[in-house]
């Protein structure tokens, strides 16, 4: 590997660091910070959709954006996006702001998000491609994957106990401090390599341009079609199953206020993560395709959330938890290679945000009808029906599969 594509990796690698612990130290604590405001959890999960609309709304536009104007471009609008937004989430906690002021917060984090999704994936592929990476794109989402689950571990764990022996303001407080260093960070470090942005014409003819291209590169290919459809099942149950295990572990364990407790189920995920990454050249050794990884975690998924909805014993969720997180984080570094692999450079980051906004469509739709069945029945009630809706991935999987896609199968390379 050359110099220049380890360079690259280590400002991937510290930007993931970076942002994923300042976004990871309300994952254990926002449920409960939601419910803490007033809102019941219809209305907090209704807060969520709200988000994830946002990304709906977002996602194909701030992808255009990464694709004209630059994905570094893209990455500071979204730090200081998500500074600002997060700044409000505080105002409105603080002064038990009604609901329709969550929605609207809610939507502009989402937006902050969205300058991210297609915009960071597509700047470290075009960037190692310029550096001659002569590797494979998974063994680098891996890293990536560890790094992020260090970082959402330490994150969560210390969102959760901060919140606990303070408020549940101050993990936001730190948030923001983190997202000013991230901004710093990437205004300095990250620049855009082999890629050069298309600025010849009209900013909304250029869009036209790109979303035609992106269409015909991205969802008018079978495999990559495939895999977006799959996106809102796994994309939308994930967020829900996520967000509710909060007061969920919490009602199993017997404390409502064990604030740590809930901080344990976004360390579960990150440790999950962390050894989803390293494994992963065993996986590659184990499979041929990475569409058969898809297709297993897919089902023992479903299985997963299945059980935790079913189980009343806080341990066997754990570990029903620990099962679901891991199956979910392997996946996810083959599903980049995947996809990644079959998209042109000039429309990636467009492409990538158009499959980021299928899975956030899932969660507009799923959040509010889960967190309604959690209401009215219960949270496990809730968890069987999130694996019922979750089940429908698979068949798309396997008929990702069937198309037998040039990235498909894993290549073995020899190291010396």
């Amino acid at each position: 590997m050359t110099e220049a594509a380890r360079r690259v990796q280590r400002i991937y690698l510290l930007l993931t660091l970076l942002s994923t612990l300042s976004a990871s130290l309300i994952w254990g604590v926002n449920t409960l910070f939601l419910l803490d405001a007033g809102l019941n959890n219809a209305q907090a999960f209704g807060a969520n959709a709200a988000f994830t609309a946002g990304q709906v709304l977002f996602e194909v536009p701030t992808g255009v954006i990464a694709d004209t104007v630059g994905r570094r471009a893209s990455y500071l609008l979204g730090a200081a996006t998500l500074l600002l937004s997060t700044l409000l989430y505080l105002f409105m906690w603080s002064s038990e702001a009604p609901f329709w002021g969550w929605v609207i917060s809610s939507v502009l984090i989402g937006l902050g998000f969205t300058f991210f999704s297609g915009a960071v994936e597509a700047w470290l592929v075009d960037a190692l491609n310029a550096s001659d990476f002569d590797g494979e794109y998974e063994t680098v989402f891996a890293k990536g994957q560890t790094t992020m689950g260090v970082a959402m571990l330490a994150g969560s764990v210390a969102g959760g106990f901060i919140a606990q022996i303070t408020n549940l303001g101050v993990p936001y407080i730190l948030r923001a401090v983190l997202l000013g260093i991230t901004l710093a960070t990437a205004f300095f470090l990250m620049r855009d390599l082999g890629f050069t942005p298309h600025r010849g014409g009209s900013p909304v003819g250029e869009m036209k341009r790109i979303v035609a291209a992106s269409l015909d590169n991205g969802w008018r290919k079978p495999p990559i079609r495939w895999l977006m459809l799959a996106a809102p099942f796994t994309g939308g149950v994930g967020v829900y199953a996520f967000y509710a295990l909060q007061p969920y572990l919490l009602e199993l364990y017997g404390d409502p206020d064990a604030f740590g407790i809930a901080g344990l189920a976004a360390a579960i995920v990150a440790s999950a993560q962390i050894v989803a990454g390293l494994i992963v050249p065993f996986v590659r050794r184990v499979f041929r395709r990475r569409t058969d990884v898809l297709v297993l975690s897919g089902v023992v998924g479903a299985l997963a959330l299945l059980a935790i909805g079913l189980t009343s014993n806080f341990w066997v969720a754990i570990s029903l938890l620990v099962l679901w997180s891991l199956g979910f984080s392997v996946s996810m570094p083959m599903r980049q290679a995947y996809l990644n692999g079959l998209i042109d450079s000039d429309q990636r980051a467009t492409v990538l945000s158009f499959d980021a906004l299928m899975s956030s469509s899932g969660g507009v739709v799923a959040q509010p009808v889960l967190g309604r069945a959690a209401d009215v029945w219960s949270y496990g009630a809730s968890y069987v029906v999130s694996s019922i809706i979750s089940a429908v991935a698979v068949p798309f999987f396997l008929l990702a599969r069937r198309e037998k896609a040039p990235s498909d199968p894993i290549v073995r390379v020899e190291q010396p």
